[in-house]
């Protein structure tokens, strides 16, 4: 299965079984900025136990690995667990909505765009970039994640909530990086 195909398999499955999800990453991070990429979709989901079941039937384990235990400790932990594509090798991370105030306030933030001739939740520009700042920070200052989150901003530099940006690197501790993207894009203020 491509990693397209596998996609729109996952989204089909979260939405027709009432999973709140939001799709983040590289995946998004290109759709908002410059495509590269990536082996792994990354997605935010709020599962609990009653969904474990679906999960499993939906991804038979001869074309699927997907571990139930792991999906218990991750909604136990606020962790994450994959479903890994056993053909094709790509890997889809599931990251569980935490309690934090940033995932709270960028899930509320989600919206729905068009992206391989389907409607998906994705994260706002904003957050894609907030996120990746802080995959940066936390990486050791990672270029990748940096220049993400630097071709975001350059390519929504006319419709982002600047207020938003500011406040949330400040809070996530990513203000020195959020002011280097923004200066070396030519973003101003």
């Amino acid at each position: 299965m491509s990693q397209p195909e596998l996609l729109k398999k996952v989204i089909t499955v979260l939405e027709n079984n009432g999973i709140p999800y939001m799709l983040t990453g590289s995946v998004v991070s290109s759709l908002y900025g410059e495509p590269r990429a990536s082996h792994d979709i990354d997605f935010i989901v709020a599962i609990n136990q009653k969904n474990i079941s679906k999960l499993i039937e939906a991804f038979p384990e001869n074309l699927f690995y997907l571990n139930k235990e792991s999906i218990k400790e991750a909604i136990e932990t606020e962790g994450m667990f994959n479903i890994i594509d056993i053909n094709e090798g790509d890997k889809v991370d599931f990251w569980m909505l935490t309690h934090t105030p940033f995932d709270i306030s960028r899930f509320s933030r989600k919206r729905k765009e068009k992206f391989l001739d389907m409607y998906m939740f994705v994260q706002s520009p904003e957050d894609a970039i907030l996120s990746k700042l802080k995959w940066s920070k936390d990486a050791g200052g990672s270029s990748k994640q940096f220049n993400d989150a630097l071709r975001v901003f350059e390519m929504q530099v006319k419709t982002l909530d600047r207020a938003y940006l500011k406040e949330w690197a400040e809070r996530l501790d990513v203000l020195e990086l959020y002011t280097a993207i923004r200066d070396k894009s030519g973003g101003g203020k």
